[in-house]
């Protein structure tokens, strides 16, 4: 039975990534393999804020483009088969349209509402939009793909 909202707990289960780099708090609204709403919490304390425009902080537009591809990671992961998905990551490959509205300012909670648009073997296309309290900020289509986790030996 799946769940329609998984916590940081959850996407920490899915996701290779750990602070600072995990910029997702929440998935929810999940249908899946097909759509989501990721939840971003845009901190004052933000590791970009101290120098991405001192006094007039705004998050860079390339990390939007890391939230949308961590949500989509986190959709996908959560609703493929959990023996399929063991040892893999989900990679990105390529970022399309991407437009950046409005400035996302700190303090904000951010929305990445993100749909799956097509799928063939281990390469996804998704799109997105960011939204803070109903206002757009950016759009993007992006492919991402699953690969084998290799080890590391660092």
């Amino acid at each position: 039975m799946s769940k329609d909202s998984i916590d940081r707990k959850e996407i920490e289960r899915l996701l290779p990534h750990r602070a600072p780099m995990l910029l997702i708090d929440k998935l929810t609204k999940i249908v899946p393999l097909k759509s989501a709403t990721a939840i971003m919490n845009v901190k004052k304390d933000g590791f970009y804020v101290q120098g991405h425009f001192p006094g007039q902080p705004v998050m860079p537009g390339v990390l939007i483009v890391e939230a949308f591809g961590q949500a989509a990671a986190a959709l996908t992961a959560h609703g493929i088969d959990p023996k399929e998905y063991a040892n893999k990551l989900v990679y990105l490959m390529s970022v399309e349209k991407a437009k950046f509205r409005n400035p996302v300012l700190p303090d904000c909670e951010l929305h990445l509402e993100i749909e799956a648009i097509r799928s063939h073997g281990r390469v996804w296309k998704y799109k997105g939009t960011a939204k803070v309290e109903g206002k757009r900020m950016a759009d993007a289509e992006w492919s991402a793909t699953i690969v084998d986790r290799k080890k590391n030996d660092t």
